[in-house]
């Protein structure tokens, strides 16, 4: 199936690694050209320069902190200054979830959930705020917000509460942006083969002595019994990204290989 998506532009948040660069390489791939987003300069333009050589798209590295809504408002112009334009955005840029906090009621300081809400929901209502406008105006747009499966089960309140609200976020949006041509869609990943999981099992299996793909598999409860790669959710948001997704907006995609027992409706 041809996507469409040759010519288009894109700016993918948190794009350094992890989910975000896997979204960039799948976009870069179908022939958009990207810029890349994340807080540190080094490892960005590292990412940036590897994706320009594996895809030969323009692939553009903007260090950002999603925080600061000057830097990315900045972000946005600097975009439509070097590509002449904006499609796509992918809001991926997240600290991992709760940073190791307690995740009970008596552990869950009011400083702890303000940063989820910082950087997750706030970063990613400031981004789709700012590109926005360029949507409207050109009558088509894409925005996709990277949350997880976390908005579905009370396994730490900060987690939950920043990733229901990133899919509040993401019904607001679609419902005002739909009737100007841009659809907003939530993708919900579960547990996901990422550089810092990768990084993870392996110190595992120098000290237990087992093998990687053992570990994974005692760790894989979805459906399908087996962890998600972060390029298999790339291929779900490069769909979502693309004019072939126009019938789905307002709504959330799980891209966690299937969550055993509950149905979802």
């Amino acid at each position: 199936m041809d996507l469409n998506l040759d010519g288009k532009r894109a700016i993918v948040t948190g794009g350094s690694k992890g989910i975000g660069y896997a979204v960039a390489r799948g976009l870069a791939n179908e022939g958009v050209d990207v810029v890349i987003a994340a807080r540190t300069s080094e490892p960005l333009e590292a990412a940036a320069r590897t994706l320009t050589q594996e895809t030969g798209r323009r692939v553009i590295a903007v260090a950002t902190d999603t925080g600061d809504d000057d830097r990315v408002r900045a972000l946005v112009e600097r975009t439509v200054a070097e590509l002449g334009g904006v499609d796509i955005l992918v809001n991926s840029a997240a600290t991992p979830w709760s940073a190791g906090a307690s995740g009970d009621l008596a552990g869950t300081d009011d400083e702890t959930v303000r940063r989820e809400v910082e950087i997750k929901v706030l970063g990613y209502l400031r981004t789709a705020r700012a590109v926005a406008p360029y949507l409207v105006e050109q009558r088509w747009g894409r925005i996709i917000n990277i949350s997880g499966l976390g908005a579905r089960q009370a396994n730490s309140i900060a987690q939950t509460i920043r990733n229901i609200s990133v899919s509040a976020l993401t019904k607001n949006l679609a419902d005002e942006l739909g009737p100007s041509g841009v659809n907003v869609t939530v993708v919900h990943p579960g547990l996901t083969r990422t550089e810092r999981l990768t990084d993870r099992l392996t110190v595992d299996a120098e000290k237990s002595g087992r093998a990687i793909a053992d570990l994974e598999a005692e760790i894989a409860r979805n459906t399908l019994r087996r962890v998600i790669d972060a390029s298999e959710v790339a291929d779900v948001v490069t769909f979502l990204a693309s004019p072939r997704s126009i019938a789905i907006t307002g709504d959330a995609i799980a891209a966690g290989g299937g969550v055993p027992g509950p149905v979802y409706y």
